[in-house]
């Protein structure tokens, strides 16, 4: 297994990818603490996990609030130790319209969980995995930081944004042995991307998977997470400030 005896703290892992990565993780050996803001999920998934002979906690936790994240980060150490990878993929996509007619409401708590979350999920995290020498970052961003979609600019401003803080932290911290990523997901049959329906990519449209895939299909939650997986073993050992974009080729020119 390929992440015997290590600890991970994954975000919004209460569904969708996170849910994904955590039960791939906890399968490959892990300790995992399952945090979300959905505080019954993530003790559903906690539950999952420990009946199905692994190690895991619930954490509840809005990301995009310093005391929620300096908390979980202390609950996640004193339960299980200090993580050896951080999973940021908590996130949110925000009501659908074109920029002059979105809310600053609605542009603020995007960033505020897409891109402070990751931030504070780095700040709480990264001195604790510096203190041991070690430790993987993963942070979700998206082919949306890669590309345009009408209807979302919050959404893809800041998935942007944590492609470039991704690359800072990874010139900062690679002298602790700390590597950081980001992955770059296309269209994942998940929850979230139901919620895309008021905007240009409505998931339930065939007009949608032909342009957005040549497979002419959404990705699987398991597919991303199996990516996470490389990122957060040994296997990545030699990968750092990279951008994985696992698309189904949505993003070829």
């Amino acid at each position: 297994m390929r992440l015997t005896n290590k600890i991970a703290l994954i975000t919004g892992a209460g569904s969708g990818l996170g849910k994904a990565a955590a039960e791939l993780f906890a399968a490959e050996g892990a300790a995992i603490a399952v945090a979300d803001i959905d505080s019954i999920a993530a003790q559903r998934v906690a539950a999952q996990i420990t009946a199905g002979g692994g190690r895991a906690i619930a954490v509840r936790a809005d990301v995009s609030s310093e005391a929620d994240v300096e908390q979980m980060v202390a609950t996640t150490i004193d339960q299980l130790g200090v993580p050896d990878v951080l999973y940021n993929n908590a996130g949110t996509v925000g009501k659908s319209d074109f920029l002059a007619n979105m809310s600053a409401d609605t542009f603020d708590r995007v960033i505020a969980v897409n891109l402070r979350g990751v931030f504070l999920g780095m700040k709480y995290t990264l001195p604790h995995m510096a203190g041991r020498n070690c430790g993987a970052v993963i942070n979700q961003s998206s082919a949306a930081g890669l590309v345009g979609i009408r209807g979302s600019a919050a959404y893809c401003a800041s998935k942007s944004g944590v492609i470039a803080l991704t690359r800072v932290a990874a010139l900062e911290y690679a002298r602790y042995n700390i590597r950081v990523n980001c992955i770059c997901p296309g269209l994942i049959d998940t929850p979230m991307a139901q919620e895309l329906r008021a905007g240009e990519l409505d998931p339930n449209s065939a007009e949608t998977m032909r342009r957005i895939s040549p497979f002419g299909r959404m990705g699987t939650p398991e597919e991303i997470a199996k990516a996470a997986l490389f990122l957060a073993s040994d296997d990545s050992s030699y990968a750092t400030g990279a951008t994985f974009v696992i698309d189904g080729g949505w993003t070829v020119p």
